[in-house]
């Protein structure tokens, strides 16, 4: 008897520890785990002698073919492979009518799903898709059900921008939610801090790029999660908070946490590990996203509420853009959004492992297995047998300086550009298929499967 792959003398991570050993793959899925000579033999064999042998990166957030990206999904999943991240969760739009937006007319909620799932038919990994209400429509309770069951089964809101929600609807949804056992994933900034603030810098004429983190102070941030947070809580919904980035709101966080710790998670994005707004002056608006930037202090909070578990998830907010899309005169016109993807695994390695002596099992937790978890995949994130196989070959010692000139995105820049970083992804495999093999994508377009997603257990 023989397996499609055999992966031997490879250190293998995962959340709950390393051990040395080896793993075959056949029919896409983890068949076996252990000792070499205990394993059949394998038609592919993989000397992973030196590396570590790591479940794929889930990456929770990400942004790909719409207003906040002009990445399809063949580009960001080719970029996606060559950096380790095997499934990708994308976000399937209620469209709106504005000046802004891409659509002509209004849709359901499940209109929007199958139009991502018709864009994402060239994906090189998998991925899976939340919910976006984005209209004050009371029609979307008649079609929550069947979102659920189409295996989407979080729900995003924001409460900033002009496709932001009210509190009083997005109260509504929370007990709509609740009662389906959805996820509630909340984009949180306070809408008429940040819009006031922007209107002073206009007329006080200050478009220079320092201005722009300024102007989404991180208290908007920490009072828009509070408020969420406490509609969440007392409509018993479980409440995801994505791209946490200052120590303000990681705090509010982690006050609703130590009463509620079996209804809130949250995330925060790599950036917000390394980069603080000092990059403003370095490179212009090539950063600007939201919420943008923060200070060094900021950076430090991040990794002290990923120590304690207020924070589970480490995803990138993946938007890809041109440096053309962010040159402009004044902030104010720019565009938000930064690419990550492709990056995600080596920066992550080397701040948090490298640099401040974390656990491979923490990093792992953090992109693989916390974020798998948290939203219904449990065939994603891990490397039990019998599930996909999802595979990473990683060189923890090796090297290289990031160069945008090696982007798979439609990006032309990195906010990571120039950084010397050790760790390198060697090779990535979704499903028991090599999709990047040394620096090179080598899947199929079209090789990538929607995830069908669980209610999820968060009591795991």
């Amino acid at each position: 008897m023989t397996v499609e792959t055999l992966i031997t003398g490879g250190r293998l991570v995962g959340p709950g520890g390393t051990a040395d050993a080896s793993i075959a793959v056949d029919d896409g899925e983890i068949v076996a785990v252990g000792a070499a000579e205990g394993l059949p033999a394998g038609d592919r064999e993989v000397d992973a002698t030196g590396k570590l042998v790591m479940p794929g990166v889930v990456d929770a957030h990400v942004h790909l073919d719409d207003m906040f990206s002009r990445d399809t999904y063949e580009t960001a999943s080719k970029a996606a492979a060559l950096g380790g991240t095997t499934t990708m969760l994308d976000f399937a739009w209620q469209a709106w009518v504005s000046e802004s937006s891409i659509f002509d007319e209004e849709s359901t909620l499940l209109e929007g799903i199958e139009r991502k799932q018709a864009k994402a038919e060239d994906s090189v990994v998998d991925y899976a898709l939340h919910g976006a209400i984005t209209r004050e429509d009371p029609a979307i309770f008649d079609e929550l059900a069947a979102v659920r069951d189409a295996g989407v089964t979080s729900i995003k809101m924001f409460t900033a921008y002009e496709h932001g929600l009210p509190n009083g609807f997005i109260d509504e949804v929370f007990e709509a939610a609740a009662d389906l056992d959805l996820v509630a994933v909340l984009h949180t900034e306070d809408s008429s801090i940040c819009e006031a603030t922007t209107e002073r810098y206009k007329r006080e004429g200050k478009g220079d790029p320092e201005y722009y983190p300024r102007s989404r102070p991180a208290r908007a941030e920490a009072m828009a999660a509070d408020d969420a947070i406490r509609m969440a809580m007392e409509a018993d919904c479980r409440y995801y908070g994505i791209h946490t980035t200052c120590r303000d709101a990681a705090e509010v966080i982690e006050s609703h946490r130590a009463e509620h710790r079996d209804r809130i998670r949250a995330e925060t994005c790599v950036q917000y590990t390394v980069a603080d707004r000092s990059l403003f002056d370095e490179v212009g608006l090539l950063p600007m996203a939201a919420p943008p930037l923060r200070t060094p202090d900021d950076n430090e909070a991040m990794f002290e509420h990923l120590d304690k578990g207020t924070l589970d998830v480490v995803s990138t907010d993946h938007c890809g853009y041109t440096r053309a899309d962010k040159q402009v005169d004044d902030w104010w016109d720019g565009t938000f959004g930064m690419n990550s993807i492709q990056r995600t695994l080596p920066v992550f390695h080397d701040e948090a492992v490298v640099e401040r002596g974390f656990s491979y099992p923490f990093m792992v937790s953090a992109l693989c297995a916390n974020p798998a978890r948290i939203f219904g995949m449990p065939n994603k994130g891990t490397l039990e047998p019998g599930t996909d196989a999802d595979l990473v070959v990683f060189d923890p010692d090796a090297t290289e300086s990031i160069d945008p000139a090696d982007n798979e995105s439609i990006s032309d820049f990195s906010v990571y550009e120039g950084r010397e970083v050790t760790g390198r992804v060697e090779r990535t495999f979704v499903r028991g298929e090599l999709v990047a093999d040394d620096g090179e994508v080598v899947g199929e377009v079209g090789h990538g499967e929607f995830v069908d997603r669980e209610v999820p257990d968060w009591d795991r």
